[in-house]
């Protein structure tokens, strides 16, 4: 079993993904596409009255079937005095099978032990299991923190913010922005927000910007996680872009 509450922070990678649709409309989708995706949604559309089309805009880029990674963000920690320095990078573009090799390259040179963790918010949920789907889809083999078939939720290496906050409550979901505000963790004032990264991705062509966002949201995940473990925040000079 592993246990959370002896983690050195060394050994954890922070991670966070901005994904897209696969292709930018719902009209650009072939037949078929286009008919299974209404046939996912199709519980959606009822409940909120929208068709297809509009749901597309709205979860395409959410749903791992039928959307892409454009940007993987990565943090690890590093010891320093009293506390920690940040190193953070991004793996971005737009061939997302390269984006995936790049990361799992990563993890399985660095971060291949049983002593290793993910860390993300709400990547339970999310960031983790997208990424694993999208491996699948190009035929890349899963790294070991990755490949969690069969295993039991206190055997994975993930950590969860959003889940650290939840403190057992089940119902319980907390933007990372929110959560940062309450915590009074200041983040800079970013010129995008996650609704965004679709436009900005297809229509500016700008993933450089997605991966000075994603940036962000890793070191702010990171002093989330400080902060919810006690442990001593990022200092001025703490976070080092690479």
């Amino acid at each position: 079993m592993r246990n959370e509450q002896s983690i050195d922070p060394a050994k954890i990678l922070f991670v966070d993904i901005e994904t897209v649709p696969a292709v930018y409309q719902f009209g650009d989708l072939d037949e078929k596409g286009a008919k299974l995706f209404a046939d996912k949604t199709r519980f959606e559309q009822e409940r909120t009255g929208k068709g297809a089309e509009e749901v597309y805009g709205d979860r395409g880029g959410i749903l791992a079937e039928f959307g892409k990674v454009v940007c993987i963000g990565v943090g690890a920690l590093h010891k320093q005095g009293a506390g920690h320095v940040l190193r953070v990078t991004s793996f971005h573009g737009e061939d997302e099978r390269d984006i995936l090799v790049r990361f799992t390259d990563l993890l399985n040179k660095s971060y291949n032990t049983d002593g290793h963790w993910l860390c993300g918010h709400n990547a339970k949920e999310f960031d983790f299991p997208w990424i694993a789907r999208r491996c699948v889809v190009h035929g890349i083999a899963l790294p070991k923190l990755l490949d969690v078939g069969g295993q039991k939720p206190w055997e994975l290496g993930f950590i969860d913010t959003m889940n650290l906050w939840a403190f057992g409550d089940r119902k319980n979901y907390t933007s990372l922005a929110l959560l940062a505000h309450v915590l009074g963790i200041p983040t800079p004032k970013d010129d995008i927000s996650g609704a965004d990264v679709a436009r900005v991705y297809y229509e500016e062509k700008d993933v450089e910007r997605i991966a000075a966002y994603c940036k962000k949201d890793v070191v702010a995940t990171t002093q989330v996680y400080l902060r919810l473990k006690g442990l001593p925040p990022l200092a001025g000079e703490g976070v080092v872009l690479v």
